[in-house]
């Protein structure tokens, strides 16, 4: 089966200013100082961010994402970035289908879609997240809502080297709750099992991370799991201290390294 690198991305939401690159830089100089990380680094803050931040994270290990984007790639869109823009601003991968975006902007499985293939042109990978309302799990409705929205939000041909998925339960995001370590698990596998069947052994290389109140104090259950390959990270991820803690269960040392099923 095939071996999946885990990514741990930073989703900085509306949240930061110019001055705010010093925590990417403490980001930058920390990871630099370890022995390594065996997992990729991500910070996406607000898209007029990306062109400072990605001038200070040259070099280094942490890459630049956006949070979002329009689907068509110019025109009449007042307010609206495509893709283009932001890779040309040093994006090297973008946030679609957030649940903030889903809720606070009526964004259908059919838009992310449309997004998704918009990254897809310009040759970045799309996360695309989806996850349950607490309505939806209290009624027992969790791996349906899931299913539907994984099939809706994802284009076809999706590889490993083009999608990411993030599952982020809508009733744990900034709320500190999280879902118990087997709840997590059998939301991953089900998502593993659709991703495979429908893309075959590609679908078993595309990363799927977690998201949702992850936090250096719960990181350490949460990444090992077997079908988890990684983490979108929203609070915890604007301070490096945090972030690079959560990015330690990684770390290359014999004490901290994660024993991964391929």
């Amino acid at each position: 089966m095939a071996k999946r690198k885990p990514l741990v991305a930073g989703n900085w939401k509306m949240n930061g200013l110019k001055a705010d690159a010093k925590e990417l830089k403490a980001m930058i100089k920390a990871a630099a100082k370890a022995p390594g990380y065996a997992c990729d680094l991500l910070i996406c803050p607000p898209a007029p961010l990306i062109p400072v931040f990605a001038e200070a994270a040259k070099g280094g290990t942490v890459k630049i994402g956006a949070q979002d984007c329009h689907a068509k790639a110019s025109g009449a869109h007042t307010g609206d970035v495509s893709a283009e823009i932001l890779k040309d601003a040093g994006a090297r991968s973008i946030i679609v289908g957030h649940s903030e975006r889903r809720q606070d902007h009526g964004e259908t499985d059919a838009v992310v879609r449309a997004k998704a293939e918009a990254v897809r042109r310009v040759g970045l990978p799309a996360i695309i997240c989806i996850g349950e309302t607490l309505a939806e799990r209290d009624a027992k409705k969790t791996l349906e809502v899931v299913g539907r929205q994984l099939q809706g939000s994802v284009p076809d041909g999706a590889t490993a080297a083009n999608t990411v998925i993030a599952y982020e339960p809508v009733w744990a995001i900034g709320t500190g709750r999280t879902p118990t370590l087997d709840e997590i698990q059998v939301v991953h596998a089900a998502i593993r099992t659709q991703l495979t069947h429908r893309f075959g052994p590609e679908g078993a290389g595309i990363r799927i991370l977690y998201g949702g109140s992850v936090k250096p104090d719960n990181a350490a259950g949460i990444l090992p799991l077997p079908d988890v390959d990684g983490a979108l990270v929203g609070g915890a991820s604007l301070k490096a201290k945090d972030f690079l803690a959560i990015a330690s269960v990684y770390a290359r040392k014999p004490s901290l390294a994660k024993k991964r099923r391929s």
